[in-house]
């Protein structure tokens, strides 16, 4: 038996439905049109109006340009992965271009680098079973593989290191802080491929807060089996930060990833009354609370990032979208 329709009711559900408005304001939804020649700029700016997480990552290259124009302080803070991965190219880039000013990030980050000046990650799958990779001494990254050879180098190099800092700790007295740990240790790169052989070069400070957590903490903790008193100082870098954070004019961040590279970031930010603009690159999201996760205006609520100032959150992998954003706001000259 079909339902009676009451005429009323029928035309009050029209109504309710199909109310009267305006125009809504902004820029029109629409893709890249692919029938006519390509231009990749032109491609880059049809992502702005292109919806959902596309229009994000347009509005974070517009950031950047203008973080760039205002010359701002650019504190580009990334996490290990992201020199695991081929990004470690681009961050290279853009330190021996002086395109930022401060990086923070993970010890993986910075022990990766010198690894892969003695050899090279490979690409393997997701899939492979950790079992076999363990028993073949191959270490997976997500779908990169690593062979252990990387770290057998690495030792090769950083118990020499170690030493030679060492002596100079004898001989001068002085407790090496970890950003001059970093900068020492980027004057020994030779490979013009390495991030921080160019942050040695162009003196652009590297910070990490967790520099034990790693290959390098392992390392320490095998030369300091023979040289017990030997000492890195973590508060002097405090001082650095901070005192660049509020020395600047305009502040900028770029996070790729999360964890306590953003952190480190947006709380030396935090005592310049905040940043002036913000970039925020991850697949993280805020519902567990993290401040991995957390968007900016969680940041703003703390005094991280200005009230006024320019932010977006791209929810991507960083790997998909930050060629993009270096494309489009550092390199588009090139």
């Amino acid at each position: 038996m079909e339902p009676s329709l009451d005429k009323e009711k029928v035309q009050k559900a029209h109504d309710v439905d199909y109310v009267e408005s305006g125009e809504a304001e902004g820029v029109k939804i629409e893709g890249f049109d692919f029938s006519k020649p390509f231009d990749f700029k032109k491609f880059l700016e049809s992502y702005k109006g292109t919806g959902f997480q596309a229009s994000h990552l347009a509005i974070a290259i517009d950031i950047i340009r203008e973080m760039r124009k205002e010359k701002a302080v650019i504190f580009l803070a990334y996490n290990s992965n992201m020199v695991t991965s081929g990004l470690r190219d681009l961050i290279a880039y853009l330190v021996k271009n002086k395109m930022v000013q401060v990086l923070v990030t993970t010890a993986g980050g910075i022990e990766e680098d010198v690894m892969k000046t003695t050899g090279p990650f490979v690409l393997g799958s997701f899939g492979i079973e950790g079992r076999k990779l363990r028993d073949k001494s191959i270490n997976r990254t997500g779908n990169i593989l690593v062979a252990n050879k990387r770290y057998i180098e690495f030792e090769e190099f950083m118990q020499p290191f170690l030493e030679k800092l060492y002596q100079n700790q004898k001989k001068t007295g002085k407790i090496i802080c970890t950003s001059d740990f970093i900068f020492e240790m980027g004057k020994e790169m030779e490979d013009e491929k390495s991030i921080y052989h160019w942050a040695s070069k162009n003196n652009i400070p590297c910070f990490c807060p967790a520099i034990t957590d790693g290959a390098i903490g392992d390392n320490i903790f095998f030369f300091k089996q023979k040289r017990p008193d030997f000492k890195i100082d973590l508060s002097d870098d405090m001082v650095k930060i901070v005192s660049l954070a509020i020395n600047a004019e305009k502040s900028g961040i770029i996070v790729l990833g999360g964890g306590f590279v953003k952190h480190h970031v947006c709380n030396a930010n935090l005592l310049r009354d905040g940043a002036d603009y913000a970039v925020y690159v991850t697949t993280d999201t805020e519902e567990g609370g993290s401040d991995s996760g957390a968007r900016p205006d969680e940041a703003v609520s703390w005094g991280k990032i200005k009230a006024e100032g320019r932010m977006v959150k791209v929810y991507a992998d960083a790997t998909l979208v930050f060629p993009l954003i270096v494309a489009g706001a550092f390199a588009e000259k090139a």
